[in-house]
């Protein structure tokens, strides 16, 4: 896909529209500089224009690579295997870039919302960004043996079910909130440290490389599904609406993963999630 051009979106960049115009560029490099500098003011998004709403149907913007593929079919390799480890940092990575894709997408999207909010979202798309060309730098740098080229985002095959839950989202600002950043996003807050200790058994220098590169991303995290949290329990208090009782409504409806134990109880408490949130977590 073309990148769009600003001219096309709006007379002057604004925060917005700049978001709109990296989440519809194809090329990754492209998108994670517009991403690292994503400020400025806010303005309404005006997409009447009958080429702009052609590029909207294509959302997201992506690479051709990598392979998108059912989540059952990405091959499994094992970390203690420098090809598993560029693999798992890879999937990592592609995580990392549908963030970015996620937080655009709530920065350009939704109307009506408190300046705050599209703030708060541009900060997680620079974040988004950053995580990226961390993971992306380090799979560069993990160059397997002989002849082959090191690898680098788009070798492995990757899935595709995080924009899926945006796309399902894309009409209700609440399950985006609700569904997106305080549930699928959060896993990561449970996974991230077990995946840190599989890299220690292994101990060599680019899984502790990898170890100390999780560990800033899930530093940030907590700050994500905090804003994520905030904004839904805003909302709810907005529209009033009982978060615990929607919760469960926007989960069935969306048909959101049931999520499994253990829990970074600490993490998620950080993340603004209560105890009695996290028990029931715990009882499903």
């Amino acid at each position: 896909m073309i990148p769009l051009p600003l001219s096309k979106i709006a007379p002057a960049p604004d925060l917005r529209h700049m978001a709109l115009q990296a989440l519809c560029t194809s090329n990754f490099e492209q998108k994670v500089a517009i991403a690292l500098v994503l400020k400025g003011d806010v303005a309404s998004v005006f997409v009447a224009d009958a080429e702009i709403q052609a590029l909207l149907k294509q959302l997201p913007g992506r690479p051709e690579r990598p392979v998108l593929t059912h989540p059952a079919k990405v091959p499994r390799r094992s970390p203690r295997l420098l090809d598993g480890r560029a693999a798992l940092i890879h999937a990592i990575a592609h995580i990392e870039f549908n963030a970015i894709n996620l937080a655009l997408d709530a920065v350009w999207r939704f109307d009506h919302m408190p300046q705050d909010f599209y703030h708060d979202w541009a900060q997680v798309a620079r974040e988004e960004a950053r995580h990226f060309n961390l993971l992306r730098q380090h799979l560069q740098g993990m160059k397997p043996e002989g002849d082959t080229p090191a690898w680098d985002y788009g070798d492995f095959e990757a899935h595709d079910n995080l924009w899926a839950m945006c796309e399902q989202t894309r009409h209700d600002v609440v399950a985006r909130m609700a569904l997106v950043p305080r549930t699928l996003e959060a896993r990561g807050l449970d996974a991230t440290p077990q995946i840190q200790a599989k890299l220690r058994q292994v101990g060599t220098p680019d899984a502790l490389r990898a170890v100390a590169i999780l560990d800033i991303i899930l530093h940030d995290e907590v700050g994500h599904v905090a804003i994520g949290n905030y904004w839904y329990r805003w909302l709810c208090e907005r529209d009033a609406l009982d978060p615990t009782t929607h919760y469960a409504a926007l989960a069935r409806q969306h048909g959101a993963p049931r999520l499994k134990a253990p829990f970074n109880r600490d993490a998620r408490l950080q993340a603004g999630f209560t105890e009695e949130e996290i028990d029931d977590l715990s009882r499903q």
